[in-house]
């Protein structure tokens, strides 16, 4: 007796499981997300706040999830698994701002001296906003993979195998990277002062 086996889901495959009235039966997963509408709206803070780990404006990182979207949208009957969604959309956003980065003609310098606020903050977080400031400024120093193991561990929260997964690379490689990117920002003459 011989075994058959189950198409590869290919977008040949995909056109042969169309049904007699032309529809694509739904696939087991996509009941998490029915739409890329629904995906969106539950989602969008989330993907919004890792877009905004990676550039430092928060216009660009709007524009940055924008284009993620766009690509998820046009993928969307693609992807199997909606399971997956958040990684794909990562993915896609980390392409886009390696693309953006490759591209970049002229290049961005972090400003040594911020400008003091118009209305005084009420308290005293100073010293808190001088880490969290000299710590940015110091990410965005790093080189762009590096940053991007970094924000993935660190402002994402992610394992080192989900980072690995994320962007393709491997675990050692995430491993490696990520202690001498720590490396460059212990020896950062702006966190010096910082540390106690």
């Amino acid at each position: 007796m011989t075994a058959t086996l189950a198409p590869v889901c290919t977008s040949a495959s995909k056109q042969a499981t169309r049904t007699s009235t032309g529809t694509r039966p739904a696939h087991p997963a996509s009941s998490a997300y029915p739409s890329f509408a629904s995906y969106v709206r539950a989602r969008q803070p989330v993907l919004l706040r890792t877009a905004r780990s990676l550039t430092a404006n928060p216009c660009d990182a709007e524009d940055l999830l924008q284009t993620a979207l766009t690509k998820t949208y046009v993928a969307w009957d693609r992807i199997e698994d909606h399971r997956a969604l958040d990684g794909y959309v990562r993915r896609a956003l980390l392409n886009t701002r390696t693309s953006q980065w490759r591209k970049r003609k002229v290049d961005e310098f972090v400003c040594d001296e911020l400008p003091e606020p118009t209305t005084p903050v009420a308290g005293d977080p100073a010293e808190q906003q001088a880490l969290h400031d000299a710590m940015w400024r110091a990410i965005t120093k790093l080189p762009a993979r590096q940053r991007a193991m970094v924000v993935l561990r660190y402002y994402e929260d992610l394992s080192e195998a989900q980072t690995a997964e994320v962007l393709g690379v491997s675990v050692g490689t995430v491993k490696s990277a990520v202690s001498r990117a720590l490396g460059k920002l212990r020896e950062d003459p702006e966190l010096v002062p910082t540390r106690s």
